[in-house]
């Protein structure tokens, strides 16, 4: 074998080594990538129920707050 054919067949294998590098790190990546899509799915969801929430109680404080300046108002009378 010539050392222009060994030298090309040394870089063949190395191209090869890490185009299968590249791929085994787009196949991690994708997982991670989906994995990642799935917890912020999650955590949006929780926000929303969290607005609803948040929403819910500031209504209430607001009634509370209206009922107990009524009845100040009526005690001052």
């Amino acid at each position: 074998m010539s050392r222009t054919a060994s030298a090309r067949d040394r870089v063949d294998d190395a191209l090869s080594r890490l185009e299968s590098m590249v791929d085994e790190r787009l196949r991690v990546e994708r997982v991670r990538a989906d994995e990642l899509a799935q917890r912020l799915d999650k955590v949006e969801r929780q926000h929303e129920e969290l607005k609803k929430v948040a929403l819910e109680v500031e209504a209430r404080l607001e009634r509370a707050m209206e009922y107990i300046r009524s009845l100040l108002a009526a005690d001052q009378q």
